[in-house]
C-alpha cells in the first residue's frame, strides 16, 4: 500500500501552483476546478492551490477572480483604463435586448411568457436570439408547467463581461439610480402633463423590472 502511494504522489504545492497559474494564463475562457483537476497530475488539489494564488496576487496588477462556478486570471480593476483603446462601436444593444437582459439577470431563470409580464410588450424572436448569439444568457431548465416552457439564465461570459462572480453580485436599484442608470423622468412625448404621475409610474416600472428575486434560483 505504501508503494501505490508513493506512485500517486502529490507534485509539491509551490509545483502545483506553477501548473494552475499556467493553465489559467494560456486560457481563453475561465476554467473550473474540476478542469483543473483534470489536466493536473493524479493527488494535485487544484481548489486549495487557487484559495492560496487568489490571496497572492490580492493588491497585484494581475488578480485572480473567481467567475461563477471558474477561476480566470484578469486586470486589477483600477487598472483597467491601461489597457483601453478607442474602438469603433459597430453593434449596440437595443432598448428591448437591454430590458430583456436585465430581466433575465435579475429574475432568472425566467420563461418569454414572465419576461413579457414584466415588460409589458412582446419579446421578439430577434431579441433573445441576439443575446444568445452574444454568448449572455442561455437556455436554462424547462418548467414543469404545461407546455413545458424553456426558461432563460445568464452565462458565465456576462458575468466575466460585467466583472461579477455571481449573479447575486447584480448592482441593487439604489446602485443604479445612484449611477445614473435610472432615473424618475417620464418618456418621451408625456412631459407637461403636471400631476407628477407619470414620474411615480416610470418609477414603478423601473422598480419592477429591477427587482431583485433571488437570481441563483
Amino acid at each position: 500500500m505504501e508503494m501505490e502511494e508513493s506512485l500517486f504522489e502529490a507534485p509539491p504545492m509551490g509545483e502545483q501552483e506553477r501548473m494552475v497559474e499556467a493553465i489559467l494564463f494560456a486560457s481563453a475562457e475561465p476554467v473550473t476546478v474540476a478542469e483543473l483537476n483534470a489536466r493536473m497530475p493524479h493527488g494535485a488539489e487544484a481548489a486549495v492551490v487557487l484559495e492560496t494564488l487568489q490571496k497572492r496576487y490580492e493588491g497585484r496588477g494581475v488578480e485572480l477572480r473567481r467567475v461563477g462556478d471558474a477561476w480566470a486570471l484578469r486586470t486589477a480593476p483600477d487598472l483597467g483604463f491601461l489597457m483601453q483603446k478607442e474602438t469603433v462601436e459597430t453593434r449596440k444593444l437595443s432598448r428591448a435586448a437591454i430590458e430583456t437582459l436585465a430581466i433575465v439577470a435579475y429574475h432568472q431563470p425566467v420563461t418569454r411568457a414572465e419576461i413579457e409580464e414584466i415588460r409589458g410588450v412582446s419579446v421578439s424572436r430577434g431579441t433573445v436570439d441576439q443575446l444568445i448569439e452574444m454568448e449572455w444568457i442561455r437556455f436554462g431548465r424547462r418548467r414543469m408547467t404545461p407546455g413545458r416552457p424553456v426558461t432563460y439564465v445568464v452565462t458565465q461570459d456576462f458575468l466575466d463581461h460585467f466583472g461579477l462572480e455571481s449573479a447575486r453580485d447584480l448592482p441593487g436599484l439604489k446602485e443604479l439610480r445612484a449611477a445614473g442608470l435610472l432615473d424618475s423622468r417620464p418618456p418621451p412625448g408625456s412631459i407637461g402633463l403636471g400631476d407628477g404621475e407619470d414620474d411615480e409610474e416610470q418609477t414603478e416600472e423601473q422598480d419592477e423590472l429591477f427587482t431583485e428575486d433571488d437570481p441563483d434560483e
